[in-house]
């Protein structure tokens, strides 16, 4: 195993402590009791994740949910969860007809009627890792088609999830501006091979073009990004209500995004720098203070609303520098490792995001979440 893609071990966590971490968090998800999971089987052979504190289902979190079912090699559940969406969340009329609702109830229903792309493009990397894993069924399962379809209509149906201009993907499909934790690299880099088509040159350049807008929507000092930002990286309000220009819940997640695109790609040292000047700023800091904040690092009056989700994303963050050569940040980078292991998992309402960003993390220090693992 290539060094650094265990850091739990290379900090001298045992193996067998690690595994049955990883194997309690994913029962307490899918087969806790209903006060603890967020996982719930539903007729036809389907499952759902449910975001308990909006009491919906979100692509997001489907498509979170399959991407744990592949690490953790659960076809049937990766299988469950995909037929919920197809069979639910699929749109067939308007514009958005091949995209998915992003919020349906549990019953099915759907709540709205146009997509959230942070779902497709993770729905396509499961999709495309299931095939690779365990080879391609028929119709909705036969997974490299399906990927291929999803991909064709994001980029070329009425309403691209992806700007052709400048490769940054769209907050919605009808907008544009994005949303920073939307960007995700490593996967374009995946969609390139995959394609292997006249979009394969598409993709890598987005790759690329997603570590650079890194680079300028994150504050050179805090190395926080807005939840939205306009193209040119400055922070969006957007609202109603307003304040999605702050470092608030969906912004957490680059953060995850740097350690995992240092893991599958090779770290970039403009994007190590980002993760340690975010863990500069936390590490003095108590998870329960954690709270909102301008991209700067200026206080908003208002806790966090996810703060173990926030740690989880620091700590998965170490992946791009736990072996820097300043001590300091490689300091750093081990105190986060092991804070996030001293810490449980979130319980109540609001322990769905926190806890799928809880799991991703574990998975991804346990040396369970490199591209190789991953997709095969």
């Amino acid at each position: 195993m290539a060094p650094g893609s265990n850091l739990f071990a290379h900090y001298g966590y045992a193996q067998a402590d690690i595994d049955g971490k990883i194997d309690q968090v994913w029962k307490t998800i899918f087969e806790g009791p209903e006060e603890e999971r967020f996982y719930f089987e539903a007729q036809d052979e389907t499952g759902f994740l449910m975001d308990t504190g909006n009491f919906d289902v979100r692509t997001e979190g489907m498509s979170y949910g399959m991407m744990m079912a592949l690490l953790m090699d659960r076809k049937d559940i990766f299988d469950r969860l995909w037929k919920w969406s197809r069979l639910n969340m699929s749109m067939t009329d308007g514009p958005q007809a091949g995209y998915f609702a992003w919020s349906c109830a549990p019953d099915g229903r759907k709540n709205a009627q146009g997509a959230a792309p942070d779902g497709e493009e993770y729905f396509i990397m499961d999709l495309i890792l299931a095939s690779r894993k365990w080879g391609n069924g028929t119709g909705i399962f036969d997974y490299a088609a399906e990927a291929r379809t999803l991909m064709k209509r994001c980029l070329h149906g009425p309403l691209p999830m992806w700007n052709k201009d400048n490769t940054y993907i769209r907050f919605v499909p009808d907008c544009e501006f994005t949303d920073p934790s939307y960007h995700l690299p490593h996967f374009y880099e995946q969609f390139a091979e995959f394609s292997a088509d006249s979009d394969s040159a598409f993709w890598k350049q987005a790759a690329k073009e997603s570590r650079t807008f890194f680079t300028v929507c994150c504050h050179p000092a805090t190395g926080f990004a807005p939840e939205y930002s306009y193209y040119d990286g400055k922070p969006n309000p957007w609202g109603p209500p307003e304040g999605h220009g702050y470092f608030f819940s969906d912004a957490y997640r680059v953060a995850a995004t740097i350690g995992l695109d240092a893991l599958w790609c090779g770290k970039t040292p403009e994007l190590s720098r980002i993760a340690a000047n975010m863990q500069a700023f936390f590490v003095d800091i108590p998870v329960e203070d954690y709270m909102t904040y301008e991209i700067d690092g200026t206080v908003v009056p208002q806790k966090a609303l996810h703060p173990v989700g926030l740690l989880a994303t620091l700590a998965q963050s170490s992946l791009a520098v736990w072996d820097d050569p300043d001590p300091a940040v490689a300091a750093n980078a081990e105190k986060f490792v092991r804070r996030f292991w001293d810490t449980p998992l979130r319980t109540g309402e609001r322990r769905y995001y926190d806890n799928c960003l809880y799991f991703f993390a574990l998975l991804a220090l346990g040396g369970k979440c490199t591209a190789y693992q991953a997709g095969r």
